[in-house]
Parts: C-alpha cells; structure tokens; sequence
C-alpha cells in the first residue's frame, strides 16, 4: 500500500506539472477540474505515504527529507485551497514538481534513519506549528519573489503573458502579507511551545537554531509593523521577506544539514 501510494503521487504530481506547464507555455487558463483534481490525488497519496513514513512501530522520523516532505505537502494543500478562489498555476507549476522529488528522495536516497522512539503531546505540537510555520512562509517568499519579478516587469514595460493568468497586483500583495502574517502568528505559536515543552533550547546543540528563529520573528515582525504603519511593499517588503525567511530556513534546514549530513560524514 505504501509503495502503490509513493508512486502514484510522484506520477499524479508530474502530471499536474505537465498541465500547468502547457498552460503558462501557451498564456491560458489551465483546466481547473483537472488541474486541481490531479493535484488533490497527488495530495491524497503523498499523506497516505508520508504516514508509513514519519509513523512506524519503532517510533517517529524527523529527519530532514522526511521534514522536508512533509512541508512540502503542506504547501501544496495550502495551494490547492487557495487555488480554488485564485489562478495559482505559476506556483503550482513550482512546487508539484518540487512534492515528486521530496517524495522520491525521502524514500530513496537518505537510506535508514533511525526513528524517535518517544515524543510528548506538547513537543509534537510545538514540531506541527513549526512546520506549519515554515510551510506559510515559504508559499510568502515565492510569492515576494514572483511580485518582485512582475513589478519589474512592469516597470520595464515588458509584460510576460503569464501576467494575464494572473489576479491583479494589489491582490495578490494582499494575499502575500496575508500569508506572511498567518505565518508569523503560527510562528510565535510555535516559539512559545518551544520554550514551554522543550527543555534543552538554549543547550549548546540547538542554541543556533533558537537564536535564528527569534531574529527571523523580529524581521518578520518589522516587515508587518513597516507595511502597516508606513506602507511598505513593493521592493522593502522583497528584501525584509528574503531576509526573514533566510534566517529561518538556516534555522531549521542549516541545523539539520549540519547535524544529519556534515557531521555524520565528516
């Protein structure tokens, strides 16, 4: 059943890729039935495997291709809701791909790692909320980036012809601070149960990643109270967003490459 799962949302996930790639290459809409349809199906296999993966008898893996599997899943369910009310395709065309590979390498390449034989209520939540977090925030960045992108576009006065597929500007920097702002709420979510149920955060192991995850807090934080009482976007917004989210992706990828990968080959 796990095999049968793993393999067909790596070909339902290719597939949506194919459609919202021939959509965008001739500026139309796709098909929203099948482009959502498939998705959804991709969606639904990629949780039936990601629960063989992250569950066993033995006990619970968080490991960073298991993590970033799962964020990754997380972030395509976050699109598929939001693409029913919004063209999306752009962004579907990112991170259906982007689900195949993390379900392909989290089963193929990492090999055996050794699972989490006990975790608490209170720790599970707090790794939920993150990973929450760091899914919302992630779907932001992209969405900084493409605003950037269409902007300068624009200002260059060369529109692409994808911009049509697209809900008017002022929109989707709405729905960007929208995501930035959930985000930075499931965020302090997140650090306030980290603090209460995980005992050892200021422990010289992950004293680095508590430190980055509180200065990509305070970014964030500026970039909301900048945006809402002196209106920044455009540009400022970009810059602050990438900074942010670069000081929480060396948070929580950064320990984990090191620990997981450097370190056990070193």
């Amino acid at each position: 059943m796990a095999a049968f799962a793993h393999w067909t949302a790596i070909a339902l996930y290719i597939a949506t890729t194919i459609v919202a790639a021939r959509a965008l290459a001739r500026a139309q809409q796709p098909e929203r039935g099948l482009l959502l349809g498939l998705l959804a199906g991709a969606l639904i296999a990629h949780a039936i495997s990601l629960a063989h993966t992250l569950f066993s008898p033995a006990g619970y893996r968080f490991d960073l291709l298991a993590m970033l599997s799962l964020i990754t899943w997380v972030v395509n369910l976050l699109l598929l809701i939001l693409a029913v009310s919004r063209p999306l395709t752009l962004l579907i065309l990112i991170f259906a791909p982007i689900g195949a590979l993390t379900e392909l390498a989290d089963t193929h390449i990492w090999g055996a790692v050794a699972p989490h034989q006990q975790l608490s209520s209170g720790i599970a939540v707090h790794a939920l909320l993150s990973i929450c977090a760091y899914s919302l925030l992630t779907l932001a960045t992209l969405q900084a980036i493409y605003l950037y992108y269409l902007n300068q576009q624009l200002h260059n006065h060369r529109p692409v012809g994808a911009m049509r597929l697209l809900p008017p500007l002022q929109s989707m920097e709405s729905l960007l601070f929208g995501l930035i702002a959930f985000g930075q709420l499931l965020l302090t979510a997140s650090l306030i149960t980290g603090f209460i149920f995980v005992g050892n955060l200021f422990e010289q192991g992950p004293l680095h990643k508590t430190i980055l995850s509180l200065i990509a807090w305070v970014l964030y934080s500026i970039l909301l109270w900048g945006h809402w009482q002196w209106g920044w976007r455009g540009n400022t917004a970009v810059r602050w967003t990438l900074c942010a989210f670069a000081a929480l992706m060396l948070a929580y990828f950064g320990s984990k490459l090191v620990l997981e990968v450097i370190l056990q080959r070193g």
